[in-house]
């Protein structure tokens, strides 16, 4: 799945969906380090891109790069509420306390 994607871009089909597609393969297989890129791209193509947003977020958790995962899921969450966005919204609020949680217990 993730080569159809790469191969849609090698052949010039950079958008939105086909980084978002990539991204969301790579988190499938837990690559979440190989995710981010695509999902940053994703976002740069369409701020408004929520689902991309929340990949972007509970990629830098599971990488526990928690500081980074907040500040992601917070500008997400604003985005999908601005959309209407409410599914993924919540999504993102449930890794950002996961995320803010293990800052707490970092800290500690």
């Amino acid at each position: 799945m993730i080569e159809t994607f790469l191969n849609m871009l090698e052949q010039g089909n950079d958008n939105a969906l086909v980084r978002y597609s990539v991204g969301n393969a790579y988190v499938g297989e837990k690559k979440y380090a190989e995710a981010i890129p695509h999902l940053q791209q994703a976002i740069a193509h369409e701020q408004t891109y929520s689902a991309a947003w929340k990949l972007l977020g509970r990629s830098h958790y599971e990488l526990k790069q928690y500081e980074t995962a907040v500040e992601v899921c917070t500008r997400g969450i604003e985005i999908a509420n601005a959309q209407g966005d409410k599914q993924a919204g919540k999504e993102m609020q449930v890794f950002l306390r996961r995320a803010e949680r293990a800052l707490s217990a970092d800290q500690n």
